[in-house]
């Protein structure tokens, strides 16, 4: 399985560094959509219908949005979203969204075949954000405590391509990721998203779904610090 960001995480760090002067509107635009079909936006102020994404980048810096964060939340962990209860609730049924630093707005991703339409919400962007240097620490920590787990319960044993990531973990990924960004910041995201295959590589076995709840929330509170400072440290 090959380690891919969330299309959040991925318009959160290439809109931020658009709207940085770090990377150009096209840039931009190819590194979010990737592989994808057409990416749309819907519910843009003053907009009727659906904008292509190259336009609606642009129409969100005329907003106000100087940056973009990610949130990440799952049933009873709330991670990234402030409110209001529409947004959260809508963001709890896709498990990701975008929250714009400048302009209380909110964009949540709902695949179209092989596209994404962008749902433009209200969104309060004065949110409670993990500490990267306190999320790194404790994501270290936990694949420590998880990677013994995994092996006293033998699951890489039955699962080849669990143990190739495992094995993986460090080595350099081929993650696109804006120029100049932190260096602690590009290893947290190396490190969350890889943590993030395996956690959904053991989810499909059931020795190992318990022991996965930590390492679960700890990739998402790095990927979701990472997003949210990515030029600090």
């Amino acid at each position: 399985m090959s380690s891919s960001l969330p299309v959040s995480a991925r318009l959160a760090l290439w809109f931020s560094a658009f709207a940085a002067g770090r990377a150009s509107l096209d840039e931009a635009r190819d590194r979010v959509v990737e592989d994808d079909a057409a990416h749309d936006v819907l519910g843009l102020p003053d907009q009727d219908g659906p904008v292509p994404l190259i336009l609606a980048l642009g129409l969100l810096r005329t907003e106000g949005a100087t940056a973009a964060g990610l949130a990440l939340p799952a049933p009873g962990d709330p991670l990234g979203l402030a409110g209001p209860a529409a947004f959260n609730s809508e963001v709890l049924d896709t498990g990701e969204a975008v929250v714009l630093t400048g302009t209380d707005l909110g964009l949540v991703p709902h695949r179209a075949g092989a596209g994404v339409q962008w749902q433009v919400m209200a969104a309060q962007s004065h949110r409670q954000l993990p500490d990267p240097s306190e999320a790194d620490a404790a994501l270290r920590r936990t694949l420590l405590d998880t990677t013994e787990t995994l092996v006293d319960l033998e699951v890489a044993r039955w699962r080849p391509e669990l143990a190739d990531e495992l094995m993986a973990l460090r080595r350099e990924t081929d993650l696109v990721l804006p120029g100049g960004m932190a260096p602690r910041a590009v290893r947290l995201v190396e490190l969350s998203t890889r943590c993030r295959v395996i956690v959904e590589l053991a989810l499909e076995d059931e020795g190992g779904r318990t022991a996965l709840v930590p390492l679960d929330h700890a990739a998402r509170r790095g990927l979701v610090a990472a997003c949210s400072f990515p030029w600090d440290g």
